[in-house]
């Protein structure tokens, strides 16, 4: 597997020295891309994440740097529809070949609403990996990933198959996908948006929807400030606990080895808690 680069830093080429015919460097726009990419890009490939372990990647800035990058890959692999505006526009203005990965999965929306967490699904996720793999043509280097998403895709499925509650209330508007795939229902306290700022009446209105829903647990993420949720959950009489929508490894995930397999597996045993499942 070749190693994942962040946009501060490019990482050689992994697998053996010298050049091969894959010699490139492929961009993704944030840490879902990079990974998927990792795993079917040759041994002469480098993958450039371009948001840091941290980094909200719907708020991402391009640096001079980054826009260079982009222009001289070899693919840049990136989501349209909004979710990233400025590697949209650093894809317009580059000669070589880009990849929107959602134009290569059904979606949940339309227009602006489009959901862009596809990655929750490892169906989906699956079919952005074979996308991927077809853009560097190397179609085949996909299927041993593609197994291992499958193998999660079982682990959910048994997992989230008998439980109390099938309701998951959340931070934000990203788990639709996981939600659908499983038999799960998604409330979020705010938008497609984690920015999102509601007002007081909206807060209310949130706190009454979790009461109605019996949810025990509301779910925050790890780069997204707390307060609406805890102040929902606190109302509600319900307790926080983490779900992570995987948009970028935070710096201590990076650090310990963590990877999209270990945090979905976290996930689900979050979910399992949260859910009463058996």
């Amino acid at each position: 597997m070749c190693a994942i680069a962040s946009s501060s830093l490019l990482v050689a080429g992994c697998g053996g020295s010298g050049t091969s015919a894959d010699d490139g460097t492929i961009v993704a726009a944030f840490y879902p891309l990079a990974f998927a990419a990792s795993q079917v890009a040759g041994p002469g490939a480098d993958v450039v994440d371009l948001t840091r372990a941290g980094e909200e990647p719907h708020d991402i800035e391009l640096s001079p740097r980054d826009v260079a990058r982009i222009h001289d890959a070899k693919l840049l692999v990136y989501e349209g529809r909004g979710f990233q505006p400025a590697v949209e526009d650093a894809a317009r203005d580059r000669g070589g070949p880009s990849l929107d990965v959602l134009d290569h999965v059904r979606l949940h929306g339309g227009g602006d609403d489009v959901d862009p967490h596809v990655w929750l699904d490892p169906g989906r996720y699956a079919q952005v990996t074979r996308a991927i793999a077809v853009a560097l043509g190397r179609p085949a280097t996909a299927a041993p990933f593609v197994r291992r998403l499958e193998a999660l895709d079982r682990e959910y499925a048994r997992g989230l198959h008998s439980c109390d509650r099938r309701t998951i209330v959340t931070s934000h508007a990203a788990f639709g996908y996981l939600a659908a795939r499983y038999g799960l229902e998604q409330v979020a306290l705010v938008g497609l948006a984690p920015e999102a700022e509601p007002s007081p009446a909206t807060v209310a209105h949130l706190v009454d929807t979790v009461r109605a829903t019996r949810a025990t647990t509301v779910f925050t993420e790890p780069l997204v400030a707390p307060a609406l949720a805890d102040t929902v959950a606190n109302e509600a009489g319900a307790v926080t606990a983490t779900l992570d929508p995987l948009e970028a490894l935070t710096p201590a995930e990076e650090s310990t080895g963590a990877d999209y397999f270990s945090v979905m597996r976290d996930n689900l045993a979050a979910l399992r808690k949260a859910l009463g499942c058996r």
